[in-house]
């Protein structure tokens, strides 16, 4: 008799377990979606003839494996994309891919151009060492920050928060320009009151004289050498954005046997002998609820709500730690505008001639936008004419409940258009043909109040031999897509090698070479 698994989320983790699943063994799953839409917060949103990246996902990972699915999933183009082919700009192209303008299930490869904007002027991401960057700098602020990089280099700080552990890798002064205020909009807390563990997975291998170094010998490196993910050049992604390739993903899940349930919403698991016995959802339409006995889980769901959900509770330490975990959410707003303020001063070509970049970070202080990114460079088809009309997305980053979540959809687009009109993105209101408003809950699991305590909730939650914490949210850690895809795989792995290592799920992405400093730890990690 074959045996099932329950997995809690339709998301890249959940997903990808149920296909290594299906391709590896004879295990079933069944996947419990909350919501009406396939890949968590990496999906698309379609909103009529225009799609949404929900914070912008690019398919790059040093991890082959991923690499591979994702290739498996959607064939690399074979021939120009439409902002190639009117350009005149080919690249490189997959010998028998497919030809992004005839088929829809294609990977395009997108030129990375990410900049930071502050003081009114574009900066390079990351920090690059150009006469343009000292002159939007000016004099004493490149002296400064040339001063407090030295520094850095020579004393190190004991790195108790992810301040200290910017300031080491970049000095004070470049910390306070172009990380302080950013990251405090990104999580509404101050960098000093941050564990320094956000840093050592989004960052760990990024440091100023890493940038220059990457400079300095790009052109004696082969193609295809590693490198440290905010210093790519380009990056794969698909035709119709990010959800494109979790849709194709669930439906190739379907072909092969395995269900995926819809406003399935989990509310109870059933635990006994150190085991799970049944998953209890609710029909979020309907309001019929369902027990599902299972072999195996895999939960992609908020710790907080997952420890909740147990029965018998959880200890009552266990409960508290879980019930406060912090998380920040996120509001994105979609304006169609026909011309931007901004002009693009570089060499690169784009359709319209607009500014190159995938996203912008907004460093300013005077407005609480995070990133600004503009869809027709990362796909041309992500909106209907992509020549003549620009269709950007801003991330905002919030609480559920405060000012921001609670401003409607009108109060918030016109809020958006008058931030982009203060810093020059936009030169009038009136340049907004369309606007449209989302919010995103629990989208970053943040790394301060009772996380400090977490490994408290982790001990409890591994106590049981056939539940599995997968994902961003499942593991409370900020990782990318390709971590939470790799977390399910190393899950399968060690349930079919029999060995059901729980540490080697938790070890994704947790290498942090930025504690040691001796010269031979330092010659241990480059071997």
């Amino acid at each position: 008799m074959s045996k099932n698994a329950i997995i809690i989320g339709a998301g890249p983790a959940g997903l990808t377990a149920a296909y290594e699943l299906l391709k590896k063994s004879d295990i079933i799953p069944v996947i419990l979606e909350e919501s009406p839409y396939i890949g968590g917060i990496s999906r698309t949103a379609v909103f009529g003839e225009r799609r949404m990246d929900l914070g912008g996902h690019r398919f790059f990972s040093k991890n082959q494996r991923v690499m591979d699915l994702w290739l498996e999933l959607m064939p690399l183009q074979g021939a120009p994309a439409l902002d190639e082919k009117i350009l005149g700009t080919e690249g490189e192209y997959a010998e028998n891919g497919p030809d992004p303008e005839a088929e829809d299930r294609v990977m395009l490869r997108r030129r990375r151009v990410s900049r930071i904007y502050y003081l009114r002027n574009f900066f390079d991401y990351p920090i690059s060492l150009k006469f343009a960057t000292f002159k939007n700098m000016g004099l004493l602020r490149t002296m400064k920050a040339g001063f407090g990089y030295i520094g850095s280099a020579i004393h190190k700080r004991e790195e108790n928060s992810l301040e200290d552990f910017y300031i080491n890798r970049f000095g004070r002064p470049l910390y306070e320009m172009f990380f302080e205020d950013y990251t405090e909009k990104l999580w509404g807390v101050h960098p000093s009151k941050i564990a320094p563990d956000w840093g050592a997975q989004r960052v760990k291998g990024l440091s100023l004289m890493k940038t220059v170094m990457a400079a300095l010998t790009k052109p004696f490196k082969k193609q295809g050498s590693q490198t440290e993910t905010s210093l790519i050049e380009s990056f794969y992604y698909p035709k119709k954005g990010p959800g494109q390739l979790y849709e194709i993903m669930a439906a190739e899940i379907q072909k092969m046997g395995g269900r995926i349930l819809m406003n399935a919403r989990v509310i109870g698991l059933e635990t006994d002998n150190g085991r799970v016995q049944a998953v209890t959802y609710e029909d979020t339409q309907t309001g019929e609820r369902v027990s599902m006995p299972c072999d195996e889980v895999f939960s992609t769901m908020p710790v907080k709500d997952l420890v909740a959900a147990m029965s018998p509770k959880a200890p009552e330490t266990v409960r508290e730690i879980a019930s406060t975990l912090p998380y920040r959410d996120f509001i994105t707003v979609g304006l169609l505008v026909d011309k931007l303020a901004i002009q693009n001063k570089t060499q690169m070509k784009t359709l319209g001639n607009i500014v190159p970049d995938c996203w912008i970070y907004v460093q300013e202080r005077d407005v609480k936008l995070g990133r600004l990114q503009i869809f027709n460079n990362w796909s041309p088809y992500m909106l209907p004419d992509p020549e003549k009309q620009v269709w950007m997305g801003l991330e905002y980053f919030c609480s559920e409940g405060d000012e921001l979540w609670n401003k409607s959809s009108e109060e918030f687009v016109a809020f958006a258009k008058e931030e982009l009109l203060r810093i020059g993105v936009i030169s009038s209101p009136d340049a907004v043909k369309d606007a449209t408003h989302l919010r995103v809950k629990k989208a970053y699991p943040a790394y301060f109040g009772s996380y400090a305590r977490f490994d408290e909730v982790r001990s409890y939650t591994d106590g049981f031999e056939n539940l599995w914490l997968l994902g961003r949210n499942g593991q409370h850690r900020y990782n990318n897509m390709d971590h939470s895809m790799l977390t399910a795989m190393e899950a399968v792995d060690t349930i079919l090698s029999g060995k059901r290592d729980k540490n080697v799920v938790w070890n994704v992405n947790t290498e942090e070479v930025y504690h040691e400093t001796d010269e031979k730890k330092e010659e241990k990690r480059e071997s």
